[in-house]
């Protein structure tokens, strides 16, 4: 299953691709951040950010708070570590 996950971005990777990395519960990944950014928010402001993350993208910024809503829930339902498992995953080769 495909979901959007929490994250908090920690670093712009490359400005020009508007890549930065995204620290899912321990588990960094790089992901494209241009959904998210605009004239009144720019990359740079994103580092900080919590993002929902669905298939490499930030999709959406969202708060520390609902952050820790959405990973609880997810964390019930069971989804969320298969996805954290999935990101770990993806990332050897």
């Amino acid at each position: 299953m495909c979901l959007g996950i929490p994250g908090q971005v920690v670093e712009i990777s490359d400005a020009v691709r508007k890549l930065g990395l995204v620290d899912v519960s321990g588990v960094k990944r790089e992901v494209n951040l241009a959904c998210i950014i605009n004239e009144d928010h720019a990359l740079e402001d994103c580092i900080g950010d919590w993002v929902l993350v669905h298939v490499g993208f930030a999709m959406s910024r969202i708060d520390e708070k609902e952050a820790a809503l959405t990973m609880e829930v997810l964390r019930e339902l069971g989804e969320a570590q298969e996805e954290i498992e999935a990101m770990r995953m993806s990332g050897r080769r």
